[in-house]
């Protein structure tokens, strides 16, 4: 017996069928995670296959902060969710059920996060794909990254990558879908982020999406082609230079005051670049991992960043082999 479920992203239908003959009956409870994310490497406006432009990005993980959703089904229909206003993961947890072909059945959710909101980390989407994973798990079936990716968009309207992992992806995060898999890894990053001194929390959803001109779009296909190459050769100096343009775009649509600053201090320790959350207060400084004293270096960053007032400081690394100073 098979059931076709349909999801709505944007103006798109997408229909996928599941074998209801393999769902566990009855549910039983089941756990889902997902990691944050720390802003963009690259956002803007691509094209797609077939010569259509969609808006995109490359999503720049962050694993050591996440969601954790717990599915507890129930006899009562619809979803409660604890807290009360984790609205878009009740909806990705009743789509989900509508999906393997459960559609009716209902359940408590709870959500347990250490993402900060509205920065910029992708806290929404963590718990949309936290909340997906865990109705899956309930159901005993194993979905694919791309229909984990399509369920979050018809759920929140707008989501990152996240569902993918730490793989190196180009993401119309309006569409759900891949624009492009650059295959293997992120080259090996340490990373000093922290939030615009200046900057709130923000809505992420009810900002006015930006209007890149024809010289800005020009400049994406470029970029896009720099970041495959820098991903496939496994240049940090080259996606950082991606990221740092990307972000001085980003300048003109979302503003950050202390942008200009993180330069100087970037260049001055020798970074490879820049990156920010595109629609949020998040800030990166890059630096190679693999560089003679990258730690000590990524420290001393820590610490003139720290010094120069900005909030929220901290160091991670991307796909490194290197242990962080403290």
């Amino acid at each position: 017996m098979t059931q076709t479920s349909t999801l709505r992203s944007g103006q798109q239908t997408h229909s996928r069928k599941i074998n209801t003959e393999t769902v566990a009956w009855p549910l039983v409870v089941g756990v889902g995670r997902a990691h944050a994310h720390h802003g963009e490497f690259l956002q803007g406006v691509f094209e797609r296959e077939n010569g259509r432009l969609c808006r995109g990005l490359v999503t720049l993980p962050l694993t050591s902060q996440e969601s954790l959703a717990t599915f507890w089904p129930d006899q009562q229909a619809g979803i409660r969710s604890r807290p009360a206003n984790r609205t878009k993961a009740a909806r990705a947890a009743a789509l989900t059920l509508e999906h393997v072909g459960l559609a009716g059945r209902g359940g408590e959710l709870t959500i347990e996060s250490s993402i900060p909101v509205g920065h910029g980390y992708g806290s929404s989407t963590a718990d949309v794909i936290a909340s997906i994973r865990a109705v899956a798990a309930s159901a005993g079936v194993t979905l694919r990254q791309s229909t984990v990716a399509r369920l979050a968009v018809a759920a929140e309207s707008a989501s990152d990558a996240i569902a993918y992992g730490d793989q190196p992806i180009l993401f119309a995060h309006r569409e759900g879908r891949t624009i492009e898999h650059f295959g293997g890894e992120f080259p090996p990053l340490l990373l000093v982020g922290f939030r615009d001194g200046s900057a709130r929390p923000i809505d992420t959803l009810s900002m006015p999406r930006a209007r890149y001109d024809g010289e800005e779009i020009g400049l994406f296909r470029v970029l896009r082609g720099l970041a495959n190459r820098a991903i496939r050769q496994q240049d940090p100096r080259l996606l950082g230079r991606v990221a740092t343009i990307s972000a001085s775009i980003s300048q003109r649509h979302l503003p950050k005051a202390s942008f200009n600053t993180v330069l100087d201090i970037a260049r001055a320790h020798g970074a490879c670049g820049v990156q920010v959350a595109h629609s949020g207060t998040l800030i990166g400084i890059l630096l190679d991992a693999t560089a003679p004293r990258a730690a000590m270096r990524a420290a001393e960053l820590a610490r003139q960043v720290s010094s120069a007032g900005l909030q929220g400081v901290h160091t991670f690394t991307l796909n490194a082999e290197t242990r962080l100073i403290q």
